[in-house]
C-alpha cells in the first residue's frame, strides 16, 4: 500500500492528501516524514498539516491523535530520514555521491551535481548551524545531511541541529493544520494547504536570501588590518 501511495504522491498530491486524511496514524506520519527527509522527493506539506488537522478536529480514523505527538513523531521521522542521507554520504563517500547526482536516477530523485555542490559549499563555509537553517529552506532541507556526512560531522551535533530544525519546521506545519481545523472543512483542506504552502515556500526563499546576503557580506567585507604597537626607539 505504501509504495502505491508514494507513487500517487509524486504524480497526484491531492489524491495522496485525501488518502492520508482518511487513513492517518502515527506510523504513517513517521514513515512518510522519514521518506521526506531522505533523498526521495516527497512533500512534508501533505503529511504534517493533515495529521495536525485530524488531531485538532477529531476527524477520521486518526481522531485519537494528539497534535503535540504529531510534532514529535514527525520530527523523529525527519531525523531518521536525515540519518539515511548522513550515513549514505559517510559510508559511500564523495565519488559515489557525485556519480549518483550525475545519473538519470539521481535526476529522477531531483538531485544533481549543482544541488550537491551548493549544499556542500554552504555547509563547509558555515559549519553546524547550517544544518539547522538548512532544514527550513526549500530544496536544501533534504540535501543538507549529505555534506554533513561527507565531512564526517560529529553525529551528536548533527542529530541535535537536525532535530531542532525539523522541530521548528514541523511545528509551523502543525500550527497551520491547527489553524485550518478551526476555519476549513475537510473537502477544502488540500487547496488551503497548497495556498499557505506557497507563502511558506517564499518565506523559506526569503530566509535563504538573507543567509546568502550574510554570507556574501562576511566574505567580501574589508578586513581590518591589525596595527602593530609602535616601538619606542629608546627601548632596547
Amino acid at each position: 500500500m505504501i509504495p502505491d501511495m508514494i507513487s500517487c504522491a509524486i504524480f497526484d498530491a491531492s489524491s495522496f492528501f485525501q488518502w492520508f486524511l482518511e487513513n492517518a496514524n502515527y506510523w504513517f506520519v513517521f514513515i512518510f516524514m522519514m521518506i521526506e527527509s531522505s533523498f526521495i522527493p516527497f512533500p512534508s506539506e501533505v503529511v504534517v498539516p493533515p495529521a495536525a488537522y485530524i488531531a485538532c478536529s477529531n476527524y477520521g480514523v486518526g481522531a485519537d491523535m494528539n497534535v503535540y505527538a504529531v510534532v514529535a513523531v514527525a520530527t523523529l521521522g525527519a531525523l531518521c530520514g536525515a540519518f539515511i542521507n548522513y550515513y549514505l554520504a559517510l559510508w559511500i563517500g564523495r565519488p559515489v555521491v557525485y556519480r549518483f547526482a550525475d545519473s538519470r536516477f539521481g535526476h529522477m530523485c531531483m538531485i544533481n551535481r549543482e544541488k550537491v555542490d551548493k549544499a556542500e559549499r554552504y555547509f563547509d563555509k558555515h559549519g553546524a548551524i547550517s544544518t539547522f537553517i538548512g532544514r527550513l529552506i526549500p530544496a536544501i532541507r533534504q540535501l543538507i545531511s549529505i555534506p554533513a556526512g561527507l565531512s564526517k560531522m560529529n553525529v551528536g551535533i548533527f542529530a541535535v541541529f537536525t532535530a531542532l530544525g525539523a522541530l521548528v519546521w514541523n511545528s509551523i506545519l502543525c500550527a497551520l493544520g491547527y489553524w485550518l481545523s478551526l476555519t476549513v472543512s475537510p473537502d477544502r483542506l488540500f487547496d488551503k494547504v497548497e495556498e499557505y504552502n506557497r507563502y511558506l515556500t517564499w518565506c523559506g526563499y526569503g530566509l535563504a536570501a538573507i543567509c546568502l546576503v550574510f554570507i556574501l557580506y562576511n566574505a567580501f567585507k574589508p578586513r581590518k588590518e591589525s596595527k602593530s604597537p609602535v616601538k619606542n626607539p629608546d627601548e632596547n
